[in-house]
């Protein structure tokens, strides 16, 4: 089995091998250098098949660290990290073919996919790794792949802010990490996680989760600054500048490198109310923000990144409410979406022409709105309930299953619009209950599977609590009957204006372009970053 688990090192390695072609090299042979890196791609997935299959018929294994005191190269794979690297490998396979045809005759080709295996191989080596020391390497590798992807076009202005801004954000996030690691081994003397995960339950049951509270806070800090939250989200919106596969590469574990940073070490933040608190708060705020200004954005690419910013801010949320088998299902599930629908961007036109308008009369009534938002909460408490996922008992899922019936206000609104009203509400309602019970259904799945992984949803515990479940359901409510409202209201002045702030995001990015600009101002195109 030993022998087994330091095999997994075979999917990153075949990766690096392609990446350290020499860049002259790469490029006088493109098509050589793209059938080099899909070959490694396909080695790294079948690779990860073999952990998932390994995983499944053993249970969780590791190798020692080189280097000793759970400090140096290592690995461990639980279900988590093996599900997470099937996942990661199976979207750089299909980002590595799709690049073949899309960047074909460009004369950096063969530069861009040495750059794509390494940035792969590093998140591979982040996913697999079986200590904190490890894995603070593969993140920082992770960064400069990504840097490199995004400064492909160095000549482009705003490529260059989206390197800076990323660059500051990663530097930061990189700081708290290693505060972390520093505060993790003072405590514990260890770095290796399944001995940080035994000592991050046993504080939680004695207690005495003092030794925890600071280092889980410098781990959601690192996390939310990995994952583009609020403030620093506005790098994430310039991926544009870089080829369509840079963006869809971000889902294979880059941009929720965060969310899964928050996952692989869920023992130790869980026990922190106030690291919890913090990524409710700021992952619902950003949450919020993404979702409003996604629907103001004209640049397809730029409505994908508001979503996706809005996306990891949920995925935030989930784990701060305590839901971390919600939060992997939806990286799991978003990273497949977004991927896809960066690569088929090209063809939103042909999608919106053959969209369906759902109500003849327009945006529904606010009242009938408002009144289709007051029913999606029984719905959702009533079904949580037969899952055993009330608001008392897992407060995450509850509310999670809620925001989700919500967003299905303007099906119900509308039906309560239509002339059919009996059927046509019978089948809205009826549809959202079945929605209600595939979520809790698939949630329940993930808890049970990745129940050895995860912390199990923790139970309501207490007024703050339950404060702060109240809020996050009010202020999705609120903003999803706002944006009924200025659709409603389209060309009221009041409104315009509205739409104008939102669609530049409340210019929180171009205060940070102003500001990096005077800090880190451009370089000509032939320079380096």
């Amino acid at each position: 089995m030993h022998s087994l688990a330091w095999s997994a090192l075979l999917a990153p390695a075949a990766l690096v091998a392609v990446s350290l072609t020499p860049s002259g090299a790469a490029n006088a042979s493109p098509r050589a250098m793209a059938a080099a890196g899909l070959s490694a791609g396909v080695v790294a997935f079948l690779v990860t098949l073999g952990v998932d299959a390994a995983v499944i018929l053993h249970g969780p294994f590791q190798t020692g660290a080189v280097g000793g005191a759970g400090v140096g190269v290592g690995l461990y794979f639980d279900a988590l990290s093996a599900a997470m690297a099937t996942l990661v490998s199976f979207i750089g396979v299909i980002v590595l073919l799709y690049s073949r045809n899309y960047l074909d005759g460009d004369p950096r080709q063969g530069l861009f996919f040495k750059r794509l295996s390494f940035t792969l191989a590093a998140v591979l080596s982040l996913i697999g790794a079986g200590n904190l020391a490890f894995l603070i390497f593969a993140w920082i590798a992770t960064s400069a792949g990504l840097n490199s992807l995004l400064l492909f076009y160095p000549e482009r202005p705003a490529a260059q802010l989206a390197a800076k801004k990323k660059f500051v954000a990663s530097r930061l996030g990189d700081l708290c990490l290693i505060a972390a690691a520093a505060s993790l081994w003072s405590s514990f003397g260890t770095l290796s996680f399944p001995e940080l995960f035994a000592a991050g339950r046993s504080a939680a049951s004695a207690g005495q989760t003092d030794s925890l509270t600071f280092p889980a806070m410098l781990i959601v800090l690192a996390a939310l600054l990995k994952s583009a939250q609020l403030p620093f989200h506005g790098w994430l919106v310039e991926v544009m500048e870089t080829p369509t596969p840079v963006s869809a590469l971000l889902h294979a574990g880059v941009i929720n490198a965060g969310g899964f940073l928050v996952l692989r070490l869920a023992d130790v933040v869980a026990p922190s109310e106030g690291a919890l608190h913090m990524l409710s708060l700021v992952g619902g705020a950003t949450a919020l923000f993404g979702s409003i200004v996604m629907l103001t954005q004209t640049s397809i690419k730029a409505c994908l990144a508001y979503s996706t910013i809005a996306q990891m801010g949920f995925m935030m949320l989930e784990c701060g409410l305590g839901a971390f088998a919600a939060a992997l299902l939806h990286i799991l599930a978003h990273s497949l979406y977004k991927a896809h629908a960066f690569l088929s961007s090209g063809s939103i036109i042909d999608l919106a022409r053959a969209s369906w308008t759902p109500s003849p009369g327009g945006q529904p009534h606010p009242a009938r709105f408002a009144l289709a938002l007051a029913a999606s909460l029984p719905m959702a408490f009533a079904v949580g309930g037969m899952f055993h996922a009330g608001v008392i008992d897992n407060p995450g899922a509850a509310t999670l299953a809620t925001i989700l019936l919500m967003s299905l206000a303007h099906l119900i609104a509308n039906a309560l619009d239509e002339r059919t009203k009996a059927y046509v509400l019978g089948k809205a309602l009826a549809m959202s209950a079945i929605v209600a019970v595939v979520f809790f259904t698939l949630h329940a799945t993930v808890e049970r599977l990745f129940a050895s992984s995860l912390p199990t949803a923790a139970p309501l515990r207490g007024p703050e609590d339950l404060a702060l479940v109240l809020v996050i359901i009010g202020s999705f409510g609120a903003v999803i009957l706002f944006q009924s409202v200025m659709a409603r209201h389209a060309t009221s002045p009041f409104w315009q204006a509205v739409y104008v702030h939102l669609s530049q995001g409340l210019y929180l990015n171009t205060l940070a372009n102003r500001a990096m600009l005077r800090i880190w101002p451009h370089r000509s195109a032939s320079s380096s970053l």
